[in-house]
C-alpha cells in the first residue's frame, strides 16, 4: 500500500505546483495577449522619444489593461516603410502620413491634439540677411525628410506654387538636426514646426528667427491599424482621454507635445487632399 500512497502524493504535489505556476502567470499578466506596437514618427532623437512616450504607454496600460510597446524607427523614411507595410498596430504620424497610411493599410485616426493646429515654419539665423521667402531662391534649406508635413512637404509645395522659387534641399533626419544645421551656418534656412522649435534648448533656439509660417492643418494623430480589435481600440482611446483629464496626465502629454487630447476622425484630415501635396510626396 505504500507505493500507491507515494504515487498519489507525487501526483498531488505536481498538480499543486502546476496550479501555483498558473496562478503566478495569470497574476503577472504573462498569459495575456502580446503587446501592441506603437510606431512614433522620429521628430526627435530616440532617447527623447523614449522618455516622452514610455510613461504615457505605462499610464495607458494601467488604465486600460492594454499593453503597448514603443517600436522605434531610425529616421522618417524607415517610419514610413513601417506604416506602409502595416508593421505598427498603433502609430503617431503626421497628418499627410495619416492619409497615406489609410489608403495603403486602412489605418484610422484615433486621437489627436484638439487644442491647436499644425503649421510649418522656416527658420534662419537670427542675424541672417534673409527677410522673405523670395530671398530663399537658390539657397540651401534643411528639412528633416521629404515627407515631414509641416517641416518639408507643405513648405516645398508653397515654395513652388505660391512663391515660384527653387531651393537646394538638404535632408538631415530630424527637426533637431534642422535647427542645429541652421544655427551652425551649414544651411541658409531650415524647415520645422513651432512645437519642435519651442522644445529646443534656449541656447539653440535663441540663435534662430522664424522667417515664414505655412498654412495650418489638423495636427498629428495617433492612428490604429484595422487588425486591432474594436474593443482594444476603445480601451486605448478612453485611457488616452482620461490621461488628458488630470494635471499629471496633461504633463505627460505635453512632452509629445500635445496640448489638449481628443478623439480624431478621418474627416479631420480630408482638407489635406485638396492641397495637392501628392505631387511633392516622395515614395
Amino acid at each position: 500500500m505504500a507505493k500507491p500512497t507515494g504515487l498519489k502524493t507525487n501526483i498531488a504535489a505536481r498538480t499543486g505546483l502546476i496550479l501555483v505556476l498558473w496562478l503566478l502567470l495569470s497574476g503577472s499578466g504573462l498569459s495575456a495577449q502580446p503587446a501592441y506596437s506603437l510606431g512614433v514618427v522620429p521628430q526627435f532623437d530616440q532617447r527623447r522619444l523614449h522618455d516622452a512616450w514610455t510613461p504615457i504607454l505605462e499610464a495607458v496600460e494601467a488604465e486600460s489593461g492594454v499593453r503597448l510597446e514603443l517600436a522605434g524607427s531610425p529616421d522618417i523614411p524607415a517610419f514610413e516603410d513601417g506604416f506602409s507595410t502595416g508593421r505598427f498596430d498603433f502609430a503617431y504620424m503626421n497628418p499627410y502620413h495619416m492619409l497615406v497610411a489609410h489608403d495603403v493599410e486602412g489605418y484610422l485616426p484615433l486621437a489627436r491634439d484638439v487644442g491647436r493646429q499644425l503649421y510649418g515654419i522656416i527658420v534662419v539665423k537670427k542675424d541672417s540677411p534673409l527677410q522673405s521667402v523670395a530671398d530663399l531662391a537658390g539657397k540651401r534649406v534643411a528639412f528633416p525628410a521629404p515627407n515631414a508635413l509641416g517641416a518639408a512637404l507643405i513648405p516645398r509645395a508653397e515654395f513652388a506654387r505660391q512663391f515660384k522659387i527653387e531651393i537646394e534641399p538638404r535632408y538631415v533626419r530630424s527637426h533637431s538636426s534642422v535647427y542645429l544645421n541652421v544655427a551652425m551656418g551649414l544651411t541658409d534656412a531650415g524647415g520645422g514646426v513651432q512645437k519642435t522649435l519651442e522644445q529646443q534648448k534656449p541656447e539653440l533656439r535663441d540663435k534662430l528667427r522664424v522667417l515664414y509660417q505655412t498654412a495650418k492643418v489638423a495636427p498629428h494623430p495617433i492612428a490604429v491599424h484595422p487588425r486591432v480589435p474594436q474593443a482594444d481600440r476603445g480601451k486605448v482611446l478612453n485611457a488616452l482621454l482620461k490621461l488628458g483629464e488630470t494635471p499629471a496626465g496633461q504633463r505627460l502629454l505635453q512632452a509629445v507635445p500635445m496640448k489638449r487630447i481628443g478623439a480624431a476622425t478621418l474627416e479631420d484630415y480630408q482638407p489635406l487632399r485638396e492641397m495637392g501635396l501628392a505631387d511633392f510626396y516622395v515614395e
